[in-house]
């Protein structure tokens, strides 16, 4: 469980780095194909930095959770909370896409 915990702080951490980085205007960080058609790119980063954000929070939890022990229901819950945050995560960066890109390629 200690591996565990380490990754998902790390993962965390290089998910907060990109995502306020991105969030502060650092666009070029996101594939051309995904801003092929963007106006508004101040907006879209703060968006996507944001999306990008839940994922990193998540991790973050998940690595907090692992921190209880290797219980059972310790170990489900923080998967749980990672799988649960990555999918609310992907959620929010497909309705950015969707929004500022009209699309998501």
């Amino acid at each position: 469980m200690a591996l565990f915990v380490v990754l998902m702080f790390l993962v965390a951490l290089l998910f907060a780095v990109i995502a306020v980085l991105i969030y502060k205007g650092k666009t070029e960080l996101i594939h051309d194909y995904h801003r092929t058609r963007v106006e508004d790119h101040a907006a879209y980063g703060r968006a996507f930095g944001k999306a990008m954000g839940i994922i990193a929070a998540a991790c973050g939890v998940s690595g907090m959770i692992g921190l209880l022990g290797e219980a059972p229901w310790v170990v489900i819950t923080a998967v749980a909370v990672a799988v649960a945050g990555l999918v609310a995560g992907i959620v929010a960066l497909v309705i950015v896409q969707k929004k500022y890109n009209d699309g998501i390629f």
